[in-house]
């Protein structure tokens, strides 16, 4: 082995040694025949001999050299004209050289596809991809890893190397394998002119050529996306929309919408979670906006009929009123593109503000121009849901003494009597001495719930219709109830007044005899932004009493078509009984490590969640799609400030 010596001597400048013996360049190694006399004796010394032209090397000689045939070459040999043969289909092959196997357990499957060198840099993690087989099936599949390997034996990790990759103006990737490890997703096949999938049974073929996905058909049926339904937004790869060669260019995504298999999964319950910024408001009513499109009808009752569904939206930022105006800023060829989607836009005229009336509190709204309606929460709704003005600090024994109060109460005053009759009732000293004597509730017992009972003034029984004679008013198929909370600075009033109505609505539902057959008949779709204020788990009767009422709504949802919207920037603190029910989950922007894990969604897509802009989504819906990565409209499809 020759000695290379110091590498760091090496100066790429340099030409060489400097001629010797006059300057002339000293010939070695030439034949008899080069001794005498090849040297051209016009050439003098001190001057360099000047070198052949390389003829092969000359594009124009090149050219005339392949016009005219087979020429002899300066070697010897004969100059062919070579040109490869076919032309390169895909991105590259399935590899076996580190296995390949298909098996029912994902961590024993080994699938991996070479990528050519001309493809490499359009690869990404999450691309679509498509293996053919044989028979006409195609196995549909997602990258989820890529890697260089080395193409021969070699240590790249040397000065040598890397002196000389540090001198290139590129990078010779020649030497190097890029591998591609795929995710088997199913198996698409046609039936009776029909695309359609099952799950992944057969390995492919090695050497097999592998293309991208950019069949809308294709990539719609391998993720098992409906092909009509609510508009999500459209199916993305690492930020970046799904383009294919179709009218659309992009794919839209869609829930499933109807009964042909199961039940529309606006029933089955949505959480939208984003952090600030990320979108979550503009993407919740671009969601909201679909269910009110219109033609959009459910069965009720008896199911001889149908009917629009109505929205019901608790809103503490006082955003979604704006449901009633356009966007100013979707022009013209916008709005024809929605169109062409089939996506709804635009207000929704019969959108109606019912705003609270809660004393020290005065709603000003200057950002739409939707009606207002001005009501108040009777004090009579309490006789059914006690644990109303129980707070969170009663325990069981106080919370049944508060149950046997109420009920003497009533049966006192009626049905109808107010709050401020309540309070003068507990101020009854002889009331307290005979429950304590008689044993039926202690002294102390008593006194702990009158602190608690005491602090609802200003809440109920205000100057304005009491909620349950404005019921008609209140749910409408077709329309939209937003009762807006952002005037109200008590978070205790706020919490009340939501619960009340919720409680309403639910009950009403659930009811084999209800008070309010309006409710019963409307499809019902019932929003809580901010829910982790209100369905968090709490160590206390009433939020056990909470909890237990919106987990029995949502088990119901199917049956009673209502469907719980749920919207949160904390998603870790929705209540376990509550979030196990939700089938469709939409992820924002999260960057709270709890709250990634809280919306359980597939790894592959977590670790993506922290670093997603405004408007890019994560949607897992086990009953309607293999879990994707969307991308939202740009612009809010009603008024959004």
């Amino acid at each position: 082995m020759s000695d290379l010596g110091d590498f760091t001597d090496f100066d790429p400048d340099d030409e060489g040694d400097p001629p010797t013996d006059g300057g002339q360049e000293t010939t070695t190694g030439t034949s008899d025949g080069a001794s005498d006399g090849a040297v051209d004796d016009s050439t003098d010394a001190g001057q360099d001999t000047e070198a052949p032209t390389d003829t092969a090397a000359d594009p124009e000689t090149t050219a005339t050299t392949a016009a005219s045939g087979p020429q002899e070459g300066s070697d010897g040999f004969e100059a062919v004209e070579v040109s490869p043969a076919g032309v390169d289909s895909g991105l590259g092959v399935v590899s076996a050289t580190e296995g390949l196997r298909i098996s029912e357990d994902s961590q024993e499957t080994e699938l991996r596809a070479y990528v050519t060198v001309e493809n490499r840099s359009a690869v990404r993690i999450g691309k679509y991809l498509l293996v053919p087989y044989p028979d006409g099936e195609r196995l549909f599949c997602r990258i989820t890893a890529l890697e260089y390997a080395q193409e021969f034996r070699a240590d790249d990790a040397t000065e040598i190397h890397a002196r000389r990759a540090m001198r290139q103006d590129g990078i010779d990737e020649q030497d190097f394998k890029f591998v591609a490890t795929l995710e088997p997703v199913a198996v698409l096949y046609s039936e009776g002119g029909e695309l359609k999938r099952r799950m992944t049974d057969r390995v492919p073929k090695p050497e097999t050529a592998v293309r991208e996905a950019t069949d809308t058909g294709e990539i719609k049926t391998g993720l098992k996306i409906p092909a009509e339904g609510v508009f999500l937004g459209h199916l993305a790869v690492g930020g970046e929309t799904v383009r294919t060669a179709a009218e659309p260019p992009t794919i839209d995504y869609r829930l499933k919408d109807d009964y042909a298999d199961g039940d529309p999964l606006v029933f089955r319950h949505t959480l939208v979670a984003g952090g600030t910024g990320s979108g979550k408001t503009h993407t919740a009513k671009n969601v909201l906006r679909q269910y009110l499109a219109d033609g959009r009808t459910y069965p009720v009752a008896d199911e001889n009929r149908e009917a629009s569904p109505c929205l019901v939206m608790f809103d503490p930022q006082d955003e979604y009123a704006q449901l009633h105006d356009d966007n100013p800023d979707i022009d013209d060829a916008f709005a024809r593109r929605l169109e062409r989607e089939g996506v709804a836009y635009g207000g929704v005229e019969d959108t109606v503000a019912f705003v609270p009336e809660v004393a020290g509190a005065s709603y000003a709204a200057s950002d739409h121009r939707a009606e207002q309606v001005a009501f108040t929460v009777p004090f009579s709704m309490v006789h059914d849901n006690p644990w109303l003005i129980a707070g969170s600090s009663l325990n069981g024994n106080q919370y049944n003494a508060l149950k046997h109060l109420l009920g003497r109460f009533r049966r006192q005053h009626g049905g109808d009597a107010t709050y401020r009759q309540f309070t003068s009732f507990l101020d009854d000293p002889a009331l307290r001495e005979e429950l304590d004597e008689t044993g039926r509730v202690h002294e102390a017992t008593f006194n702990a719930v009158k602190r608690r009972a005491l602090g609802f003034d200003g809440i109920f029984d205000q100057d304005a219709r009491p909620i349950t004679d404005l019921v008609h008013e209140f749910v409408r198929a077709g329309g939209v109830s937003v009762v807006p909370t952002y005037h109200i600075n008590n978070s205790r009033s706020t919490a009340t007044v939501v619960l009340a109505l919720a409680a309403l609505l639910v009950d009403q539902k659930l009811s084999n005899d209800p008070d309010y057959p309006r409710i019963e008949e409307t499809p019902l779709v019932l929003g809580l932004d901010e829910a982790h204020n209100f369905l968090a788990e709490a160590d206390s009767v009433q939020g056990e009493r909470i909890i237990g009422k919106f987990t029995e709504a949502a088990k119901q949802g199917r049956k009673e078509r209502l469907g719980l919207f749920l919207v949160t920037q904390d998603p870790q603190d929705i209540a376990e009984p509550v979030f196990k029910q939700v089938n469709t989950t939409v992820v924002l922007n999260l960057g709270d490590e709890d709250a990634i894990s809280a919306v359980n969604i597939p790894p592959s897509l977590e670790q993506k969640v922290p670093y997603m802009e405004k408007g890019q989504m994560v949607v897992y819906s086990p009953d309607n799609s293999e879990p994707v990565e969307l991308v939202g409209l740009p612009e809010c499809l009603t008024d959004h400030e």
